[in-house]
């Protein structure tokens, strides 16, 4: 393949590249949900998600999405079947592609410092903050102020029930001034 054309097809990778940013710039979420599970250390457990929405009409996009990252799924929307979501729930596609993605490609978006505040999240996941319950705490609270003016669902649990279940066996060591 001549030089030419190389720099050519690079050319277009980045295209495709610009042109998801803005699909998810209007399509396109992020979440971190907090889930109680009765086996979980501290009583819950974090799990990020980036999500693309579209209809099946579109259906091109969302593989698009899927080529380019290389992971993640295609599914119908629970209760809107008319609904396609590409979903990416692995943290560590998340913190290899997708955060890196977000950090270059989304600099002017409305959502940067909802993208900042969840990549803060996955990046602490990343040097594994939740598995203290100071941390845990740390990042449930970074993940509840990711939208505090969201239109979509309002958290199941308050804030402070839930960080009570998270530090209720928890004395802090005030030699690491409560980071552990």
């Amino acid at each position: 393949m001549s030089a030419d054309n190389q720099q050519e097809r690079r050319h277009h990778g980045e295209d495709v590249k610009w042109f998801l940013a803005g699909f998810i710039e209007g399509e396109g979420s992020v979440c971190v949900s907090i889930k109680q599970h009765p086996t979980a250390k501290y009583g819950y457990y974090v799990d990020p998600e980036f999500f693309i929405y579209q209809s099946k009409a579109c259906r091109s996009l969302l593989d698009l999405a899927r080529q380019t990252f290389r992971t993640g799924t295609i599914y119908p929307k629970p209760g809107n079947e008319e609904v396609l979501v590409y979903a990416i729930a692995s943290r560590r596609s998340i913190a290899e592609i997708i955060i890196p993605f977000l950090r270059k490609y989304m600099t002017y978006s409305a959502k940067t410092d909802i993208y900042r505040k969840f990549a803060d999240i996955v990046e602490a996941m990343e040097r594994r903050e939740h598995h203290s319950p100071a941390g845990l705490a740390r990042i449930v609270e970074q993940a509840y102020e990711m939208n505090p003016h969201s239109k979509g669902k309002a958290r199941k649990r308050e804030l402070e029930e839930v960080k009570r279940r998270i530090l209720r066996d928890y004395t802090p060591d005030p030699s690491t001034d409560g980071k552990r």
